[in-house]
């Protein structure tokens, strides 16, 4: 009866942790389709729009090592409270923003939140649950990622229909703050109590935090700046970035107190591999709702909601697919990563076929089911992904290891929103069709080289295996199913 109710507990603290997972990975993608209504409403500039994306985006990919590591040493309970609290006063600040400077400036604290938030989720998994449930907790938890972030378009598009160009778009914002306030004593009853953490008083390592912040910032913006900032200048900021970040490295291993970002993880081949595959997979995986909405609404003059409900397929079988990897992992390991991308590689490729037999007004219906069979295959790629590149990272370091994976995956994005984005423009003159076809082609591409990585270590754990009394990393013993 003990253990029952203990399960239970474990298990609405996880719900908590997959609503406020849910609540950040929307708002990567739900202000899209509200972008027309703002630049209206506040005579909003190129560059105010641009920042009002990228702006969450930036602070978002800070904030995730440093606020791991904090949750780690402290308590992730109370970081995650703070979260909830700054996100839902931040999103309320957009809803209410009578200028651009308020809304971009609420943004960038939003995406602090945001940052605040995410490494004590997946921490928390790790510190709840152990094995076979850890398996399915992070099944959840990709499901919640993919259907957030393919259903944003969708939820936006309806809030802006529903409400009105003129308030629709402040609702987009004002949404999370409901949620965020039910939320809040949730938290407060259910996670485990900061007692209950490995809490460790040792230096959060000022150094590292800011030359790893200075870094990954010097990454992130000159592909969230490519429009605004003119000339080629700009892309001199990726090598001194990349010099930074190896001034990082080195101070890392010379410190002599625990570091920021445990190094020695890398040299586990599921951390390293696995950080790897979400690096390619979320440069492509983001990529293909930016420039399928652009194809819809500015190629095919689709509105917010029909953009939004032509992506859905891609979120439900995101979600169906996520909770079925979350089942497998524990069998399958990378083996079930592998076949995931697979399947989104062949979605995609039906996708261009079906916008070339199809190109008009009915393209939204014509790439459904292979939007769908790519949506099931990215269930299978994050979710079980993550459960398998953190199956060797102990619980203490949970928050921290998933803040280093998470900036990996937020960097991917933006590249690949970049790559894919200056693509597509690129070729608009050839026609809205070509331009989507060529996008996609990059997408592939990088979807392509995670599924090299996976094979690779697919092949990897085979051979390690075939010697006596070792078992792959992310595959369970032979063993009853220690499911509850």
């Amino acid at each position: 009866m003990l253990g029952a109710s203990k399960f239970d507990t474990r298990k609405r603290a996880l719900g908590v942790c997959l609503v406020a997972a849910f609540m950040t990975g929307l708002d990567v993608s739900i202000v899209n389709v509200a972008l027309p209504s703002i630049r209206e409403g506040l005579r909003a500039t190129e560059d105010g729009l641009q920042w009002t994306l990228s702006g969450y985006a930036l602070t978002f990919g800070l904030l995730l090592v440093p606020a791991g590591r904090l949750g780690d040493a402290r308590s992730r309970r109370t970081l995650f409270m703070w979260g909830v609290v700054l996100f839902t006063v931040s999103s309320a600040a957009c809803g209410f923003a009578w200028n651009m400077h308020v809304l971009i400036m609420s943004r960038l604290i939003q995406g602090m939140a945001a940052g605040m938030l995410n490494p004590q989720v997946s921490g928390l998994i790790q510190q709840m649950f152990q094995g076979y449930e850890r398996g399915r907790a992070f099944g959840a938890l990709g499901a919640t990622i993919g259907v957030s972030t393919a259903a944003g378009p969708l939820i936006g598009g309806t809030l802006v229909t529903a409400f009105g160009p003129d308030n629709g778009w402040r609702w987009v914002f004002l949404v999370n703050v409901p949620i965020g306030m039910v939320l809040l004593p949730l938290a407060w009853r259910v996670l485990p109590r900061p007692q209950l953490v490995h809490r460790r008083h040792q230096s959060m390592d000022p150094v590292g935090v800011l030359l790893l912040g200075v870094g990954v910032a010097g990454l992130l913006l000159p592909f969230i700046q490519r429009h605004q900032w003119e000339g080629t200048a700009k892309w001199l900021l990726i090598p001194a970035a990349l010099a930074v970040l190896g001034g990082f490295v080195t101070w890392e291993r010379l410190y002599r107190r625990e570091p920021l970002v445990d190094l020695s993880l890398f040299r586990k081949r599921s951390y390293a591999m696995g950080s790897a595959i979400a690096l390619f997979y979320f440069s492509g995986f983001t990529g293909i709702f930016f420039i399928f909405t652009l194809y819809l609404q500015s190629g095919h003059g689709y509105t917010p909601l029909q953009a939004g409900l032509s992506i859905t397929p891609f979120a439900l079988g995101s979600a169906s697919a996520a909770m079925l990897g979350g089942h497998l992992v524990s069998r399958m390991g990378r083996r079930l990563v592998a076949i995931g991308l697979s399947m989104v590689i062949a979605g995609l490729l039906a996708t261009m076929g079906a916008t070339a037999l199809v190109p008009g007004q009915g393209v939204g219906l014509a790439t459904a089911l292979p939007l769908l069979l790519a949506g099931m295959g990215s269930g299978l790629v994050i979710s079980p992904n993550q459960a398998i590149t953190l199956s060797e990272v102990p619980p203490a370091g949970g928050g921290s290891a998933a803040g280093v994976l998470q900036t990996g995956q937020r960097l991917g994005s933006a590249v690949g929103i970049a790559a894919a984005g200056s693509t597509f423009f690129g070729a608009l003159g050839d026609g809205w069709t070509t331009a989507f076809r060529h996008g996609l082609v990059v997408v592939v591409l990088s979807v392509s080289v995670a599924l090299v990585a996976a094979l690779y270590d697919l092949v990897r754990s085979r051979r390690t295996s075939r010697r006596p009394g070792l078992t792959p990393p992310g595959v369970s013993p032979p063993g009853p199913d220690p499911g509850p």
